[in-house]
């Protein structure tokens, strides 16, 4: 699972398709980028962000999402991919209910077209995280 955030303009798009399914890197490592058009993600993600494989690349950094950040990217599209993802998260990481709960409501809920619609969401995620813990 991942989303790229790339702000490369015009000029950088042929790099970021070496990226994409059934491209250079594609072939090669068996991995690609999914381009996502539009993602809303909390407000201060950048501070939040971590680097990974730092130094392996010499013109290339690449940087992660911080997992509650990525969880809450995922909220809107709400798909069953989305879903899984965020149960994979609250296993593996695990997720804090209540510092989801706390980053939505100051740094994303704001930014949402259908905010009332995203409770919702998030209240069925928390209640998901939460029986993934027990």
């Amino acid at each position: 699972m991942a989303l790229v955030l790339a702000r490369i303009g015009d000029a950088g798009r042929p790099v970021l398709e070496l990226g994409m399914q059934a491209g250079a890197l594609h072939k090669k490592y068996r991995i690609y980028l999914d381009h996502v058009g539009v993602a809303h993600v909390p407000e201060n993600y950048e501070d939040r962000l971590t680097e990974i494989f730092p130094k392996a690349f010499k013109h290339l950094c690449l940087l992660a999402l911080d997992p509650y950040d990525l969880a809450l990217s995922k909220l809107e599209r709400n798909i069953q991919r989305d879903r899984d993802d965020v149960k994979h998260l609250a296993r593996t990481v695990p997720l804090d209910p209540e510092v989801l709960k706390y980053r939505y409501q100051k740094e994303l809920r704001w930014q949402l077209g259908n905010p009332e619609r995203e409770d919702l969401t998030l209240q069925l995620w928390i209640e998901a995280i939460q029986e993934q813990s027990q």
